[in-house]
């Protein structure tokens, strides 16, 4: 089984879709006249160094999302079996999905991003190697329950909105306790309370727009379940201030059967996350969902003779390694468990950024990611510069 997954904000580059756009002539001519620009210069160049503003970033990453996925339709002749965006991209699973036309999406998300530039200024930060208990724990005890979850990113990955005093504030307390905190170059606090005015709004605009049937079954961010027909408008706008379920999200997909996890777009963001998630001890059964007949490639429009696009590192907030190989099948059970037990312990102990020792290596490394299953078999994780993974039983903390 296959499910192809669609990034968000922050993993937009200057240069990004630069082997795209000539591809798709077509779709390019109506995102231009949607939005009242070239695309394709904002994208590839960034005259006004305006890519990071949210009202433009989000149209940028729907549109290269979308011919990403017009690309890998053309080069594999064949759609798969489960989609999934992560917040913005959520769009895309749904564009891809056959619910929205490419048009109507990106006036969707057009409209989206101009409300949620304008929202009350808020900030974002990322807390590494703390449990949602943990984190609740601190903010509760220290005053700070103006604070919201916002994405619930990896087991020991989560990010946290709110006013920007109570941002700054919360990195003290969690400094305190030795918890990695990472404010994020953000202009507000998504997924929060903070937004209720620009949900409100986008509500109303919501309802301009009739949504088809969904062809392939699509995971919704705020319940970690495919989407029902019924409920697509109020999905979307309740989106904005509830949390990103990420976590439970990829869990419940991989409860569906033997899941392939393919990201498009742009970077490997939520292919390492992904990949954190699946380090950690299996979740418990849910019921496997029924996926509908697929419509093969009549679900979209494609070109057919279009490039293949190639895989660029990306700026995120968060230092992102390189990306691991998918994890091969184990040879028994036992074997997997205890790769997933010690993988666990280390990351529930070692956030990144510590400072370790490295057999062979008389200075002190640090680390740059979480600990992970690559190549099937064993558990590597990576350091500051260096391009290339160590193997984590010849590191210990320091």
């Amino acid at each position: 089984m296959k499910t192809f997954m669609f990034p968000g904000q922050g993993a937009q580059f200057k240069g990004m879709g630069a082997a795209l756009f000539d591809a798709f002539p077509k779709q390019v001519e109506s995102a231009d006249k949607i939005l009242g620009y070239s695309i394709k210069e904002l994208c590839v160049n960034d005259p006004d160094n305006r890519l990071n503003q949210t009202e433009y970033t989000q149209p940028a990453l729907y549109v290269v999302n979308a011919l990403s996925y017009r690309q890998k339709i053309n080069d594999t002749n064949t759609v798969p079996d489960f989609v999934i965006g992560h917040s913005l991209g959520e769009y895309n699973a749904l564009e891809a999905s056959g619910a929205v036309s490419f048009q109507n999406g990106l006036k969707l998300v057009k409209k989206r991003g101009a409300l949620m530039s304008t929202a009350p200024k808020g900030a974002m930060a990322a807390v590494i190697g703390a449990t949602e208990a943990e984190i609740d724990a601190i903010l509760e005890h220290n005053g700070l329950t103006g604070i919201d979850v916002a994405n619930f990113n990896s087991p020991v990955q989560t990010v946290i909105s709110g006013l920007q005093e109570d941002i700054q504030k919360a990195h003290t307390y969690f400094k305190k306790e030795k918890i990695r905190y990472i404010p994020l170059n953000t202009s507000g606090a998504f997924h929060s309370r903070y937004m209720e005015s620009s949900m409100v709004k986008f509500h109303t605009y919501l309802k301009r727009f009739k949504f088809t049937r969904l062809e392939i079954p699509v995971i919704s961010n705020i319940n970690a379940r495919p989407y029902k027909q019924k409920d697509i408008v109020a999905n979307l706008a309740n989106q904005i201030t509830h949390s990103v379920q990420w976590v439970q999200s990829i869990r419940y997909l991989m409860q569906q059967g033997d899941m392939a996890f393919e990201e498009l777009g742009v970077g490997n963001i939520l292919t390492n996350l992904v990949a954190a998630i699946q380090a950690q001890e299996q979740p418990p059964p849910v019921e496997k969902h029924a996926a509908p007949a697929l419509p093969g490639k009549n679900a979209i429009e494609v070109n057919e003779a279009a490039p293949t696009t190639a895989k660029i590192q990306v700026n995120t907030p968060i230092e992102e390694p390189m990306t691991p190989q998918p994890a091969e099948a184990f040879d028994g059970q036992q074997a997997g468990a205890d790769l997933s037990k010690k993988i666990a312990t280390w990351n529930q102990a070692n956030p990144i950024g510590t400072k370790v020792a490295v057999k062979g290596y008389e200075e002190e490394l640090e680390t740059r990611s979480e600990a992970l299953i690559l190549f099937g078999r064993r558990a590597g994780i990576y350091m500051k510069g260096y391009n290339g993974y160590f193997e984590l039983d010849e590191v210990t903390p320091a």
